[in-house]
């Protein structure tokens, strides 16, 4: 593949992508090449190095902020017909709840995963305090001269701050992969609005 058919190639892949962030990923990848032709490669080497133009299709879109994707696929491509605004108002009453529904259960479930996240953080909060407790109490009980009781309550203070470390790491793992689990479904989002745009 020389390099207008990869310009090509990757322009057509970008279609749906705003008109300003298209051309300057064409540019950035034609600088790229150009560069690579100065240092004696040929075309067909040059875009060889860049990689499978898939991922970088994958690295341009998930650059993109999700707001630009959908202001482009909000324009109107062509006006609307006076029976085609009709029918979108008098379908308003089946569409719109049912689109609005969709939405909200995806935020629900998201908002549900990161409550068990925050809800993680809460047993870790407390199993702090309990920790703190005990160790205070097992001073309390030496200070009393109950030498096995205060022993006791050390050794429940250790262990609760053992859980309080393995729960902060349980709950820190767990912020993570939420974390890239929303943002995978944001680039798979961005993903299913580029490709519909490029099968056009």
């Amino acid at each position: 593949m020389n390099k207008q058919e990869f310009l090509s190639a990757l322009a057509q892949r970008l279609s749906a992508l705003p008109e300003a962030e298209r051309d300057a990923s064409l540019a950035y990848y034609s600088e790229i090449i150009d560069d690579a032709l100065e240092e004696g490669m040929s075309q067909e080497e040059a875009v060889e190095s860049l990689g499978d133009i898939d991922q970088i299709v994958s690295q341009i879109v998930a650059d993109v902020p999700l707001s630009k994707l959908v202001k482009k696929q909000l324009k109107p491509k062509k006006t609307l017909k006076a029976w085609e605004i009709v029918l979108i108002i008098l379908g308003s009453p089946v569409w719109l709840p049912l689109l609005l529904s969709a939405v909200i259960v995806v935020a629900a479930v998201y908002i549900c995963i990161w409550a068990v996240v925050i809800s993680l953080y809460a047993v870790d909060l407390a199993l702090g305090a309990s920790a703190f407790a005990m160790l205070v109490c097992s001073v309390v009980f030496f200070a009393l001269r109950s030498p096995v009781a205060a022993l006791w309550m050390l050794a429940a203070a250790l262990i609760l701050a053992g859980l309080t470390i393995l729960f902060f790491l349980l709950s820190n793992l767990c912020a993570k992969y939420t974390a890239i689990l929303g943002k995978k479904i944001c680039i798979g989002f961005k993903k299913m609005i580029v490709s519909k745009e490029g099968a056009k």
